[in-house]
């Protein structure tokens, strides 16, 4: 099967099934960012129709990533039975249905509940590492996964810096601002539907076809060849993946807390407008677009010069790096600063978040969606730790600079997740 995973990436081309499977994957993951991060940036609006306290705020927030751990679980373990195509077409489809319904929520209640269902939207980020994953070949899978999931993160940073925008143009038509946010949230919804149908339309699971059709034949297939519980189990017992769970959490999970609560910190902290704190916040999101490519760029490029060990210790950098800027962040006055940490450490985390997906096709072939959904759900875990971190201290500071050492410890975790020599070279042959 490895034969006929694509060797490069033909970024301009659609005419094969990896490169149709790249760019519907990352328009898909890009479309469930864009919607689960619709609701954020308008939270100040939100907040005080409402009359929400910072409690209430960090309940939302935690809602909004907690379902996704589960969902990231079962998710990673379904694109080994039925493919990742059937996965995200029927997540794309039921996600659309929580995305819709919170432009109906009339009390603190309701919007909660729908912010809970949203969750679930990104567990799409699984099935786009899954796919790009049995798609491409092990010399530039860290780049396509990498590249992938980065360009479909950038829906986050685009919900943060369009959504007031959106918001700002319904209400020049008339509309009371208390209608306005609900018609602004529509438009995520809708986008995931015509997106489902293209996933269906145009994508297949792997580049011999389809798994119900593989099946049928009798042909192996690699990513899936264990079937959905088998493949969480024999994930489950691999040390690496619980390290990588960690990892994950500890630079995703602080991506989605960034997320989350940028913008009501801009607010409050440096007097910013919402327009203006969208697009601050924004700006961290964005930074998605080129940071997580070059972070699983750099990896295959170390590895080729290396091993599989090189990855591991690039990993490890970025953490560092990542813990020490968001440091800076905190503790910085000045708005200017402020936006010039996020983004130095942002594109540590960004990068991390990149590296740590380019290890993961080495971690255990046999069972790539246990391991994708087990280390995915990891990035859940760290927001929802985040945000009852935040709930605890009652202050956004304070949290950011708990983080920060927290991120610095984490990294122990990526170096300990070094392979021996006779375990690395292999898998540097099969590049």
């Amino acid at each position: 099967m490895a034969s006929q995973k694509a060797t490069r990436i033909a970024l301009f081309s659609l005419a094969t099934p990896p490169m149709r499977a790249f760019h519907l994957t990352w328009m898909a993951f890009f479309v469930c960012f864009f919607a689960w991060f619709a609701c954020a940036p308008l939270m100040p609006v939100i907040k005080g129709e409402f009359g929400l306290s910072l409690a209430q705020v960090a309940n939302i927030n935690i809602a909004a990533v907690a379902i996704t751990i589960l969902v990231r679980l079962i998710v990673g373990p379904l694109c080994d039975r039925y493919g990742p195509r059937k996965t995200y077409t029927g997540l794309l489809l039921l996600g659309a249905i929580p995305v819709l319904g919170v432009a109906a929520s009339q009390s603190y209640e309701s919007f909660l509940f729908f912010r809970l269902g949203i969750g679930a939207v990104g567990a799409s980020f699984v099935i786009t590492q899954y796919h790009t994953s049995v798609m491409f070949a092990p010399r530039v899978v860290g780049t396509a996964n990498a590249a992938a999931a980065g360009w479909g993160n950038a829906g986050g940073g685009a919900a943060q810096a369009l959504m007031p925008l959106l918001l700002g143009a319904v209400l020049m038509l008339g509309v009371s601002e208390s209608l306005g946010w609900r018609v602004a949230l529509l438009v995520p919804g809708v986008l995931m539907l015509v997106m489902a149908v293209l996933y269906w339309r145009y994508t297949q699971d792997c580049p011999e076809g389809n798994y119900s059709d593989l099946r049928a034949a009798g042909t192996a297939i690699e990513g899936g060849k264990k079937g959905g519980w088998d493949s969480f189990k024999a994930a489950s017992t691999n040390y690496r993946v619980w390290l990588l769970f960690v990892t994950y959490g500890a630079c995703f999970g602080i991506e989605i807390f960034i997320h989350n609560i940028a913008a009501v910190y801009y607010v409050d902290h440096f007097g910013l407008s919402l327009k203006s704190a969208g697009l601050a916040a924004g700006s961290f999101g964005l930074l998605a677009l080129f940071a997580r490519a070059l972070g699983g760029w750099m990896s295959d490029k170390l590895a080729l010069r290396g091993n599989l060990n090189s990855r591991v210790t690039l990993l490890f950098m970025l953490m560092i790096g990542e813990g020490v800027g968001l440091l800076w962040f905190a503790k910085v006055d000045s708005v200017t600063w402020a936006v010039i940490a996020m983004l130095v450490f942002g594109l540590f985390t960004h990068m991390a978040c990149g590296a740590t997906y380019a290890l993961v096709p080495f971690i255990d072939s046999k069972a790539l969606g246990g391991v994708a959904g087990i280390i995915g759900a990891g990035g859940n875990v760290g927001a929802v730790a985040a945000g009852f971190l935040m709930k605890g201290t009652g202050d956004i500071r304070q949290t950011l600079i708990i983080l920060s050492a927290l991120v610095v410890i984490s990294a122990l975790c990526a170096i300990a997740v070094r392979f021996t020599r006779a375990a690395a070279e292999p898998n540097m042959a099969a590049a």
